[in-house]
């Protein structure tokens, strides 16, 4: 319904935010490098980036977090900032 868009978006962004800012950056960066490639070059440097990011602390503990079955625990200074 129109009258809830805006809590909607609200809650988008406070998902968003909950998340490791190493993981948001990462992603964004992504997103803007891949707009101008081929396909193919689109999905190889994606690859690449999902490899490095798997061997940052966030994706460790959301992983383990996965396979235990309960929400991640990410520190403080591991979630997003608006800035």
């Amino acid at each position: 319904a129109p009258g809830e868009v805006a809590a909607q978006v609200g809650r988008l962004i406070d998902a968003i935010l909950a998340k490791p800012a190493v993981a948001i950056r990462a992603g964004k960066s992504l997103f803007y490098r891949q707009l101008e490639e081929p396909i193919e070059a689109a999905y190889e440097r994606a690859a690449h980036v999902m490899a490095c990011n798997m061997m940052q602390e966030p994706a460790l503990e959301g992983v383990q977090a996965f396979i235990e079955k309960r929400p991640p625990s990410w520190s403080a200074n591991q979630r997003s900032k608006v800035s």
